[in-house]
């Protein structure tokens, strides 16, 4: 994500996410309240809670969930006891070692009730000690993938992905099965992760970017949208900006699951429960169109992997040429038939019964 607090920043451009979040505060604060048991020895009140979000950014969404959290535990711990002891908080912000978090903690509310760390890191690996979280939350992140599956950039491969930018509902059955294996691979090592640090009947508390049930279709708003801007460098390979090599080469590290196949994922891993695993409606997708606006979003989204790949000399004609080309083709974008992507709110409970502290 795009650091910093410019125009192409992150923090300017993710109203998208922050909806989701809104959106989500009631079921947060229902599966802590109905599925944190606070008679178990880990949630002593005399003890200090530990809260982590995996994936957190730049803020300012960050903070508002995190917000959410620790509202909702006081309420727990208020509603349960005649004399209610209101236990301290530690919040851990956790995101890659590229992450702005400068930008983070210079913009960490005034007013917050919690004590603040930045743990930087991949979420697929451990980062905290055995046993020292109690709630977990990972918000449009595990969608990000540790790394593009090898074999897309391999001319050898039935799994080459040469014309297209992306996987998101690829219609080649080997790149989805390519992309559903490295997805399957990365959360696996998550979920192992987490199982680790969690305390015995600790919550994680998960939203996921996903597709429908057995929906491969490339015919979706996002994988349009894509579809436009890797159009765009292959225009700009046509005119000797860039290599076409180097347009081929290019794919980004991002998979779109559908519910069957992460619950799947999950129980395969035997570390959690489902409590609860509903859809949320972002209210965002029903605005009005903004092609800037949509621009500006992916760029401080995708800038970072792009940059990275093909330098920042190109952002901004690419990004010009993005914007133009989504208000061309803003009568596909904004047509509701092709707006299937979903959200998935998932809480699951760590499913260790030993509650030994």
């Amino acid at each position: 994500m795009n650091g910093g607090n410019g125009c192409h920043s992150y923090v300017q451009n993710s109203h998208f996410q922050r909806a989701l979040l809104h959106a989500a505060k009631d079921v947060i604060t229902e599966a802590i309240v109905e599925k944190v048991d606070i008679t178990n020895p880990w949630f002593n009140s005399s003890s200090t809670l530990r809260v982590a979000d995996f994936g957190c950014s730049v803020g300012p969404n960050t903070f508002i969930v995190v917000q959410n959290i620790i509202e909702a535990l006081e309420l727990l711990y208020r509603s349960k006891q005649h004399n209610p002891e209101i236990p301290e908080f530690h919040v851990f912000f956790n995101d890659h070692v590229h992450n702005d978090f400068n930008t983070l903690f210079r913009s960490l509310p005034f007013s917050h009730r919690y004590f603040a760390a930045g743990v930087p890191g991949s979420f697929h690996d451990r980062l905290f000690p055995k046993s020292t979280l109690h709630i977990v939350h990972a918000s449009y992140a595990l969608h990000w993938l540790s790394q593009v599956p090898t074999q897309l950039a391999d001319r050898n491969s039935p799994a080459w992905n040469k014309g297209r930018i992306h996987g998101l509902g690829a219609t080649s059955k080997e790149v989805r099965e390519a992309f559903s294996a490295q997805f399957g691979k990365d959360l696996q090592a998550f979920l192992n992760a987490r199982a680790r640090e969690l305390v015995g009947g600790g919550l994680m508390l998960l939203l996921v970017s996903a597709l429908p049930n057995e929906f491969h279709s490339s015919q979706t708003n996002s994988a349009i949208v894509l579809d436009l801007l890797g159009s765009c460098l292959i225009d700009m390979a046509k005119m000797g900006i860039i290599s076409e090599d180097n347009v081929d080469s290019f794919n980004l590290p991002i998979y779109r699951t559908c519910p069957g196949e992460l619950e799947a994922f999950i129980e395969k891993n035997g570390h959690f429960k489902i409590e609860k695993m509903e859809e949320l409606s972002n209210p965002v997708r029903r605005d009005p169109p903004d092609f800037q606006m949509l621009s500006s979003h992916l760029r401080a989204t995708f800038e970072g992997a792009l940059e990275e790949h093909f330098g920042n000399e190109i952002m901004d004609e690419l990004f010009d040429r993005f914007t133009n080309k989504i208000g061309e083709n803003s009568h596909i974008i904004y047509d509701q038939q092709y707006i299937k992507e979903i959200e998935i709110f998932i809480s699951l409970k760590h499913t260790v019964t030993d509650y030994e502290v």
